[in-house]
């Protein structure tokens, strides 16, 4: 199930606030979120589900190990057991085909040989019960004693399929003794509901028009549409995932949860260090604390910490060459901002976003195109191996500059600030009735626009699923 289809918005989440907000007690409303998590990752994994669980247990039963006999063998004993349980799983399942190939275990290969599917979200849940298990060793966090919130913890739905990747320590608490008062579930349903129009009215026609010019025969392609067609990606992505990450962060919010941000306009950075400050915020302070930092961090051999976080990072999104190409492209990048480029960028101050953006851009040919061969030639098309200019290109181009001009705009700050500014105006200029009537008819608005969107569309796909 996913958060932008028409049996979750208009069944599975109404059911779930009734249920959640009928039974009392802290205690039973955990359960009924719980077992709606389970329910909502079984409707499209109902094998996997088994999975998940196990995964929770492993980390669970390991932890109060570690707990009862903390700086001892057994600590040590089990800490292992969950690092390699975990990656032994995601590897098992994600990994296994892609390394028969590495290593020659198989002479070629071109299509699955073991072929076993992968569950969706393990990337996501593997890095949080891990993580969990850690931060316990270390002795960040206590040890939680009650299964059912742990897997609560694990399984909940708002962040369970895409993230963000939510550590134990930042809703440890909130997990027993959380509120959720109306002005939460206000701020969660504004949240969601901008999160739901950048999914179904922003990524998804930019993705539809990406995937009919990145999929065609690329000796045709003019340079403006393939241009056309690689910036329509990297916003879908954008849009697709950083919508994604504002629903979750809004459900969670709506039930009293509160997650960290995930992006922050990451368009505009003015490097490409800061474009990753900014671009999947969980994932990349999850490799920074638990890899990078380990491993020596700027202390030692800063180098090779910087180069192994890269190419895990790009191997994370894909059993694929091009994704750990991909990792390894950006990390080459961070190591010349680092010895190079930095106090260049720093003197450029906002004109150096026409440095990284463009960055950007190529990256995401590399992460588009599993066939690298069929990446160089569209390379190659960018930059002028074809037709530069032509009567499809300018039809494809007039028909595609408002969607364009939306996503720059979207992608800035400049619409946080002016919906910002309108919520303060209704709030200070509005009697409460009228502050609530107008609450409520732009989010019904923006629903049924959104559901006029879904009930017509046949392209509605969440692009982080598959990672």
């Amino acid at each position: 199930m996913v958060f932008s289809s028409l049996i979750f918005l208009y069944v599975f989440f109404p059911l779930c606030i009734l249920i959640y907000l009928a039974v009392p007690g802290q205690k039973a409303k955990n359960i009924v979120l719980c077992l709606s998590s389970l329910v909502f990752y079984a409707w499209g994994e109902p094998l996997w589900v088994v999975l998940l669980i196990f995964s929770a247990l492993v980390d669970y039963v390991n932890s109060k190990i570690i707990d009862a006999h903390r700086g001892l063998w057994q600590a040590k004993a089990a800490l292992a057991a969950s690092v390699v349980i975990n990656l032994g799983l995601l590897v098992t399942f994600k990994y296994l085909d892609f390394f028969l190939g590495v290593f020659g275990w198989v002479a070629r290969v071109e299509a699955p040989v073991v072929g076993l599917t992968l569950p969706i979200g393990i990337s996501f849940y593997t890095f949080q019960t891990m993580s969990y298990t850690i931060d316990v060793y270390r002795g960040d966090v206590k040890v939680q004693n009650n299964f059912m919130n742990f897997l609560l913890f694990v399984s909940l739905f708002p962040q369970l399929i895409a993230g963000p990747i939510v550590r134990y320590s930042e809703i440890a608490e909130q997990i027993d003794g959380r509120t959720s008062v109306m002005s939460d579930m206000a701020a969660g349903l504004t949240r969601f509901m901008t999160g739901l129009g950048k999914k179904v009215l922003i990524a998804n026609f930019a993705g539809a028009t990406a995937e009919n010019i990145l999929t065609a025969d690329l000796a045709r392609l003019s340079c403006v549409e393939a241009w056309v067609g690689i910036l329509c990606f990297s916003f879908q992505i954008y849009f697709d995932f950083s919508g994604y990450s504002d629903m979750a962060i809004g459900l969670g919010r709506f039930f009293g949860f509160r997650y960290g941000e995930n992006f922050r306009h990451p368009y505009i950075a003015r490097s490409i260090t800061e474009f990753w400050r900014r671009w999947h915020i969980s994932l990349g302070t999850f490799f920074r604390d638990y890899v990078y930092i380990p491993l020596g961090g700027n202390r030692r051999r800063q180098t090779r910490n910087i180069l192994i976080v890269w190419f895990l990072t790009g191997l994370w999104h894909g059993a694929s060459w091009n994704f750990v190409l991909w990792g390894l492209y950006f990390g080459a990048l961070l190591l010349l901002e680092k010895h190079c480029l930095g106090g260049v960028l720093r003197k450029l101050k906002w004109g150096a976003a026409a440095y990284t953006f463009p960055l950007v851009v190529l990256g995401w040919v590399l992460f588009y195109f599993t066939d690298l061969s069929r990446a160089l030639t569209f390379v190659g098309v960018l930059f002028g191996g074809g037709v530069p200019f032509d009567a499809r290109a300018r039809i494809l181009l007039l028909n595609n500059l408002p969607l364009l001009g939306l996503c720059v705009v979207a992608s800035t700050p400049l619409g946080a600030w002016a919906a910002g500014k309108a919520r303060a105006y209704a709030k200070a200029g509005l009697p409460r009735a009228l502050g609530a009537a107008a609450f409520l008819t732009y989010h019904a608005a923006l629903l049924l626009l959104c559901t006029a969107s879904l009930v017509g569309a046949s392209y509605n796909p969440f692009l982080y699923f598959r990672f």
